[in-house]
């Protein structure tokens, strides 16, 4: 198991971050020396307890890593690990730097042509219109826009990015096989093939969680030369990226709102606080110190993203014919559909995935699978 495999392995396994990454790494002198130690050796490096002790000694490594480098290539996401060239310089700023990122698309250069758009879920129709300006602009401008695919701000800025026929990346608060919310499976499957990406540090089926959200702010303030922020509440996540961004180094913008809005009073917050207020994506600009930019044109895409048949129309293989032919029948969840195709879950889950990238299978609330627009 080399330095790249450890890393994937590691980031399976939950209590691992970069702390406790970098003790182990110390403690037995390279990433690929941590695996298959036991109890004791693991318990005589600083911070690791006896749970997450016999949760290292007892973790199938090998058959783990490869289960999920599987798992990733079959649903087309690559694995960019900490140890590779091609992991951002930009990230590698943060305190606790991802030790694998999952990517779905292009990843791309971070962060001076980068700024993140962020905001309140609860956007009143001056937040949309603002958030759609200043991400429309930006991506003409030349700019990649970074949010987190939530309601309200990161919806109506990858949109928008979208509409303009601009690149834009969204960070997910869970695994790639997790796209949340639902509703913004379309937007996904759009990012993408206008060239952007969908990026996690979670595992492939990690669930979305409350904790996901906080860690997933970093990597978009880490990304992004500057974070701009459109409406945001007194409690508002926003506010954490913006903080984590200023604490990178980064730039920090916010669009003033009316002084009754309760949903702009942290943009009132941060400006009180030394942030630069804007009204457009040229004041952005002026403060970078350059005038507005031709960027990319509309409908210009990146012809190294991959391209996906988003009307379900095309060739598919017979492992996902088989799926469909399944649902034709009625509503199957993911258990009753193993045991109908009889296959590797593994399998199963990606070829889902991908199905549901091409709008041919969503999910239900009821947890169970259907073909698409099955009523």
């Amino acid at each position: 198991m080399d330095a790249r495999e450890a890393a994937i392995a590691l980031n399976l396994v939950s209590g691992i971050g970069f702390a406790k990454f970098t003790a182990l790494r110390n403690a037995f002198g390279s990433p690929e020396a941590i695996p298959m130690r036991t109890t004791p050796d693991y318990l005589a490096v600083p911070g690791i307890g006896e749970t997450l002790a016999g949760k290292l000694a007892g973790f199938d490594w090998t058959g783990e890593a490869e289960r999920e480098i599987d798992l990733a290539d079959r649903a087309g996401v690559r694995l960019v690990t900490y140890f590779d060239e091609s992991y951002p310089d930009a990230l590698r700023q943060l305190y606790d730097p991802p030790l694998v990122l999952y990517v779905r698309g292009t990843l791309g250069e971070y962060p001076d042509r980068a700024v993140a758009v962020v905001g309140t879920r609860r956007t009143t129709s001056y937040g949309r219109r603002m958030a759609q300006n200043i991400a429309g602009d930006a991506v003409r401008a030349g700019f990649t826009v970074v949010s987190g695919l939530a309601y309200g701000v990161d919806t109506v800025a990858h949109q928008a990015a979208v509409d303009a026929g601009g690149r834009t990346v969204a960070v997910l608060a869970g695994g790639l096989m997790h796209v949340h919310p639902r509703e913004n499976l379309p937007l996904a499957n759009s990012i993408i093939e206008r060239g952007g990406a969908l990026i996690s540090e979670f595992p492939m089926d990690f669930p979305v969680s409350r904790t996901g959200f906080p860690r997933r702010t970093r990597i978009v303030a880490g990304l992004a030369r500057a974070t701009i922020v459109v409406e945001a509440g007194a409690d508002s996540g926003a506010l954490i990226t913006a903080r984590l961004a200023l604490e990178i180094g980064r730039e920090i913008f916010a669009v003033p709102g009316q002084a009754d809005n309760p949903q702009a009073c942290g943009c009132h917050k941060l400006i009180k606080e030394g942030a630069a207020l804007i009204e457009n994506f040229d004041d952005v600009l002026e403060n970078f110190g350059f005038g507005f930019l031709p960027g990319l044109a509309p409908g210009e895409t990146d012809d190294a993203a991959p391209a996906y048949d988003a009307s379900g129309v095309g060739d598919l293989p017979e492992s996902q014919r088989r799926i469909l032919a399944c649902l034709d029948r009625g509503d199957a969840s993911l258990e009753e559909l193993q045991q109908a195709l009889d296959c590797e879950v593994s399998r199963l889950l990606a070829d889902l995935m991908q199905l549901e990238m091409k709008f041919l299978v969503e999910r239900g609330p009821d947890q169970d699978y259907r073909a698409f627009g099955r009523v």
